[in-house]
Parts: C-alpha cells; sequence; structure tokens
C-alpha cells in the first residue's frame, strides 16, 4: 500500500483519498461498488496498486465488521487523523433492530467536519450523519424505502428521495444500490480526470456517468414515464400515499396548471394523474396486504383509503379478490 503521506487534502492534484467507515450490518453493496470504482481508477487495468488513489478502512476493531449479508470486513485502520483524506465516507445499512455504530465512529466525524473534510454518506450512512448532527442546513438524499422513517427522526432535514445522490457542498449522500458507482465516479473525474472515471465505468460494465439529476426509480412502478414532468408527479404521489396532495396542488408544485399536467399524464401514460394515483395506491395496498401482518385499517390509512370499507370495495373491483383472500393465498404460497 502507498503511504498516506503521498496523498491527501493538501498534496498534488489529481490524486483522491478515501477513508471508509463502516457501520454493523453496513451494506455490502454500496461500499464495493463505492471502493471498486476507486480501486479499477486508481491504477492501470485492474492492478488494484494504490496510486492514482488511495483508500482505507476505518474502525480501530481487531474483529471484523459484518456486513448486512453477512460477509466481513477487516476495519484495523485507526479513527483518527480524518485531514488525511479528501472524504470520509460513511457507509450505513440496516436500519431495523437500531443501527449501531464502532466507537468513536460520531466523534469522527465531527473532526472530520470540523477539518473541513466532505463527508459522504452511502445508503443509510446519511442517518448516522443526521444523528452526528452534521446535516443541518443541508439537503439530504434518501432511499423512497427509508425515507417515511428519515422525515419521521429528522423533520427539521431537508430530505430528497427523487434523485440517486445530491452533493450539497461538503456533504454527499446516496440512495444506495449501484448508484454509488456514479457518485465514486463523479468524484474520480474531479480529481484524477475524465478518463479514469470512464475507465472505471467500462469495467464495471456502466455506461456514461448518471448526472446529479438522475432519478432514484418508483418503489413500486405501474407505468413506465418518459416525460420529466409526469415522472416527478408520480414520485410525489408516492411519496405522499397517507395523504396524497389535491391534483390543484400537485399542479401548482409542479408549476402547471392541472389541465396540462392531465394532458401530459394522458400523451406519456394514456391514464389521467387520478387514474395513476388510484392504481398506485391499490399497488401499495396489495403490496402490503402480501408482504405485511398490517391491519387492514393500518393499511389502508397508509395508503391514503381512509375507512377500510373503502379499501375493500376499491380492491375487490380493481383485482377480483377481497384483500383478506389475497393475503391467504400470499401465505400459503410462502408455506409452499
Amino acid at each position: 500500500m502507498a503511504p498516506a503521506q503521498r496523498f491527501g487534502r493538501n498534496q498534488s492534484k489529481g490524486r483522491l483519498a478515501v477513508g471508509f467507515v463502516l457501520a454493523p450490518r453496513f451494506t455490502l453493496t454500496a461500499f464495493a461498488g463505492f471502493a471498486d470504482a476507486i480501486r479499477l481508477a486508481a491504477d492501470d487495468a485492474d492492478r488494484s496498486r494504490q496510486i492514482d488513489c488511495w483508500w482505507e478502512v476505518l474502525g480501530g476493531v481487531s474483529t471484523p465488521v459484518a456486513s448486512s449479508c453477512g460477509a466481513l470486513i477487516q476495519a484495523p485502520a485507526p479513527l483518527i487523523e480524518p485531514e488525511r483524506f479528501d472524504y470520509v465516507v460513511m457507509v450505513g445499512g440496516l436500519l431495523h433492530g437500531g443501527q449501531k455504530v464502532l466507537p468513536g465512529t460520531y466523534s469522527f466525524l465531527r473532526a472530520a467536519a470540523r477539518a473541513g473534510v466532505p463527508l459522504i454518506g452511502l445508503c443509510n450512512g446519511s442517518f448516522i450523519l443526521a444523528r452526528a448532527g452534521l446535516m443541518q442546513g443541508y439537503e439530504v438524499c434518501v432511499s423512497w424505502l427509508h425515507r417515511e422513517e428519515f422525515v419521521d427522526e429528522f423533520p427539521d432535514l431537508h430530505v430528497e428521495s427523487s434523485r440517486r445522490f445530491v452533493i450539497d457542498r461538503n456533504r454527499m449522500t446516496c440512495a444506495g444500490g449501484t448508484s454509488v458507482v456514479h457518485l465514486a465516479t463523479h468524484l474520480i473525474e474531479k480529481h484524477c480526470g475524465r478518463e479514469r472515471a470512464l475507465k472505471a465505468l467500462r469495467i464495471l460494465i456502466e455506461e456514461q456517468p448518471l448526472p446529479r439529476s438522475a432519478w432514484q426509480p418508483e418503489a413500486i412502478v405501474t407505468h413506465q414515464a418518459r416525460d420529466a414532468l409526469v415522472r416527478e408527479a408520480m414520485l410525489i404521489m408516492e411519496q405522499n400515499l397517507a395523504e396524497p396532495r389535491s391534483l390543484g396542488a400537485l399542479a401548482r408544485l409542479l408549476g402547471v396548471s392541472v389541465s396540462q399536467m392531465e394532458r401530459r399524464f394522458k400523451a406519456d401514460v394514456a391514464i389521467s394523474p387520478r387514474e395513476y394515483r388510484t392504481q398506485l395506491r391499490l399497488a401499495h395496498a396489495k403490496r402490503m396486504i402480501e408482504l405485511t401482518d398490517d391491519t387492514m385499517t393500518q393499511i389502508s390509512l397508509a395508503c391514503g383509503f381512509g375507512a377500510s370499507a373503502r379499501l375493500a370495495s376499491m380492491f375487490k373491483k380493481h383485482f377480483g379478490l377481497r384483500p383478506l383472500e389475497v393475503r391467504r393465498r400470499a401465505r400459503a404460497q410462502r408455506q409452499d
């Protein structure tokens, strides 16, 4: 490994130094995707020498850190001297059961912020940066899957769940998955040049770098939209299922009239915004019925139907089965 002193924030231009901090039960894809993009940019071919880029996995623990899938990663380097790095990357993971961090993590992240080192939150690493008090006044990218949990815990923060990653000054947050590769190559291009960034993408069998404005895929896709306004409207509807906005309020938010929005929906996906919202709510309700033990009242409220009788009526009309029949069938299939 090349010595740390060769790289870092105050060293020669065209070098990139990254320190990774892993949360117990971290998401392996998020860590591996970001780290591999940097590894491939660091050397010729895939020889993996730390020449143009340098990285360390930090933690100061003698036992490996377990990922969410059970794979173990060694993190022996101590959580000290964050100013050695151009970026400190916090890799988050599973939230259920209580998200934990390695001892000293919060102090290290705060020390990095005081030293002016840009901080990156991958996957649910955004939760950890927020708990450290380091996201006040910044826009935060969170996966649609965990948006409600983030809003509940941090109601005063500005959360974004339509884009794959957000760069807001010296804070960068990413929804996770393969989006981390594109955030990494954005930084590689900045520090090491476009050729190195494209090389990493080609080896990872990715195409051109995604722009910052690239959309997150919807949680439940009932129709694929090409019109950017229609896609944005769909995302807003999805993120507000429990308390859906009126179509008038949605149109105003998008800067168009209701009639304009309706025309663009019908031209793009051949249905009206109202029909799309109904189908989205029913699709979400069906998924909750099949995969959770929530009561019909809980599901009805979560999907914006209000009374469970209304859900039952609309569900039967749309799917041809009552909600409890669908739940029984789903449970029987899981037992087979």
